[in-house]
């Protein structure tokens, strides 16, 4: 049997502390964070929160010069998505700035297939990685 390498050992219990010792601090820095997006046109700006809830919709009257419902819709759920997009890849800026080096381990967690996948897919991606043995499905 070969013996624990201690000080790589040491190196992540420090790791782990500092990053609960800043814990207060991220969380704060988190839920501060806003994704923006604008539509291909630039007749909508949508702006979301941390956990992606729209907070800002602009829209652009020169929209209605031609309605077509279904092409606003769309262009409303493209945006935000994007806005969505934005606001996961500044999120995962921060963690990745604050979570451990050694925590890669660990390979792909929940969280990164949280940030990786939209709300309407999320539960479609959960049950794969259960499929292929890699989490859990609540």
């Amino acid at each position: 049997m070969e013996r624990p390498q201690w000080s790589a050992i040491s190196g992540i219990i420090g790791d782990l502390q500092r990053t609960l010792d800043d814990a207060a601090q991220t969380r704060q820095q988190v839920m501060e964070i806003t994704g923006t997006a604008w539509s291909d046109d630039r007749m909508i700006k949508a702006v979301v929160g941390p956990r992606g809830q729209l907070v800002e919709l602009e829209i652009d009257p020169r929209v209605y010069r031609t309605p077509n419902s279904k092409a606003l819709s769309a262009s409303i759920l493209a945006t935000v998505r994007a806005a969505v997009e934005d606001a996961n890849r500044k999120t995962r800026e921060v963690m990745e700035r604050v979570m451990p080096k050694t925590a890669g381990f660990l390979g792909k967690t929940d969280f990164d297939v949280m940030m990786d996948n939209h709300d309407a897919d999320l539960p479609q991606a959960l049950r794969k990685r259960e499929e292929e043995g890699n989490g859990y499905v609540s």
